[in-house]
């Protein structure tokens, strides 16, 4: 549909995204070790030098930095290396392993005990606890659990009115907490209701501070004692850097954490948390916030963001994505439709409005191998106003219009660009855009078992 044109004509303002410098400097130092004919000693010296500074510019733990060259120096100089045909590929497999091992190696899933199992939320005030409380419950319900929210956060003001708020809008129970004065009796009686009502999982939202103090653990250790927690979650905003990593250390020693989740994923941070959190508490990352609407987080992959750290992608977590957003059926009928020549402005804009339920464009694309180099080198740059352009030029059709673009002579383009707010020069591209997309279903339909048939089956 021409998206690359889109792209490059318009540009996107929003925040740059969490280790996007960071990625540039792998990107540049990945690039540079690819062009060595050889590796020797000297230059893996001085690479593991640009690599030393990246990650301490990208508020990487000093230690732990230390440990990481330390461990890539000790495999980049093996033997196998050095003699390979490849010895760029090699290394940047090294880096990679060994960034998926400092991110935590394996997933790390829910421990879910017990019915009802226990989940605690724990953090500093203003880390996104509440809203997390909310998304988790979501994330759950949509793996066929049933959630009980209890509010137990009675140190800030309208804490308990927002998560009953958040909780009505995503259609999950919610504990009424307002008769009573303490978390410990909100907490007995949760988990009795529980019991009683058949709920499968308490999350728990428990108050902060702005700091740690002893009120505050004291607390969190009654909780603990009276809940018999499986996960203990302590939630931190990315955005503080080392200072999130130092608090979650104070947690974990003052209260046990069994795990983190990670706010603000998609803000301009340099992702010195991220790659330090897991090291420096032993505890691993188990969620991710990207985002302010209640489905955005997202089961955290340390192999798949070292991925993307290295400008190789992340395949998987934009498939996933497409098999939540898309509905299989639709699926199916778009395929029947693209096979007989009948896709038209209609099946466009239903495509368009599947392709905003995924998240931003910036987002999906960034999980394309190489996307972020393209850009870079040819100054793409996306803007989400595009897709609602072409929207609206779309719904100023008739019907019969987007059934039928032949009909769209000049003076009903004029109309269509008058009601969609638009130029007639941005209804020509679109339809030139339209054109090219239905030359390229063609080719495919053509092309037989290695057309449609063949791309549609290598995608699954």
């Amino acid at each position: 549909m021409g998206a690359s044109r889109a792209v490059r004509r318009y540009s996107y303002q929003a925040k740059r995204a969490m280790f996007e410098s960071l990625s540039d400097k792998f990107r540049k130092i990945l690039k540079d070790v690819r062009g060595q004919g050889t590796l020797t000693e000297s230059n893996v010296q001085a690479i593991l030098k640009e690599v030393r500074l990246a990650l301490l510019e990208a508020d990487v733990n000093f230690t732990i930095v230390k440990d990481f060259v330390a461990a890539v120096k000790e495999k980049a100089m093996g033997k196998e290396v050095l003699e390979s045909l490849s010895p760029g590929q090699q290394f940047t497999k090294i880096v990679y392993d060994e960034l998926a091992s400092l991110l935590g190696g394996e997933d790390a899933g829910l421990d879910l005990k017990g019915r009802p199992s226990v989940v605690m939320l724990v953090g500093l005030q203003g880390s996104g606890k509440t809203t997390t409380t909310a998304k988790l419950a979501l994330h759950l319900k949509k793996k066929g659990r049933n959630p009980y929210i209890v509010p137990a956060d009675l140190f800030r003001l309208a804490a308990v009115l927002q998560l009953k708020k958040l909780a009505s809008d995503i259609r999950v129970d919610c504990f009424d907490s307002e008769p009573y004065s303490s978390p410990a009796d909100i907490c007995r009686e949760a988990f009795r209701v529980a019991g009683l009502k058949g709920y499968d999982i308490l999350l728990v939202d428990t108050a902060g501070r702005l700091h740690i103090d002893d009120a505050l653990m004291t607390e969190l250790r009654s909780m603990r004692e009276i809940l018999s927690p499986s996960e203990v979650l302590f939630v931190a905003d990315s955005m503080t850097g080392q200072d999130a990593v130092n608090t979650a250390k104070g947690f974990n020693e003052s209260i046990g954490i069994t795990g983190v989740i990670l706010t603000k994923f998609d803000g301009d941070a340099r992702g010195g948390a991220a790659l330090s959190m897991r090291v420096s508490t032993g505890r691993p990352i188990k969620f991710i916030g990207t985002g302010e609407k209640a489905d955005a987080l997202e089961v955290f992959h340390p192999s798949r963001l070292a991925g993307r750290i290295l400008d190789m992608g992340d395949v998987l977590t934009l498939i996933e994505k497409a098999q939540a957003t898309f509905d299989e059926k639709q699926a199916k009928e778009l395929e029947k439709k693209i096979k007989r020549d009948e896709f038209t402005l209609e099946d466009f804009k239903e495509q368009l409005q599947q392709i905003k339920k995924l998240g931003s464009l910036d987002s999906i694309l960034s999980m394309v191998p190489g996307f972020d180099a393209i850009r870079k080198s040819k100054d793409i740059s996306v803007d989400e106003k595009e897709l609602v352009r072409i929207e609206a030029i779309i719904n100023s059709m008739t019907r019969g219009e987007r059934q039928n673009p032949s009909v769209l002579n000049a003076s009903r383009r004029q109309r269509i660009a008058r009601g969609s707010g638009t130029r007639v020069q941005e209804v020509n591209k679109l339809m030139n855009q339209y054109a090219d997309m239905r030359k390229m279903m063609k080719k495919l339909k053509k092309a037989g078992p290695m057309g449609l048939k063949g791309l549609f089956s290598r995608m699954s």
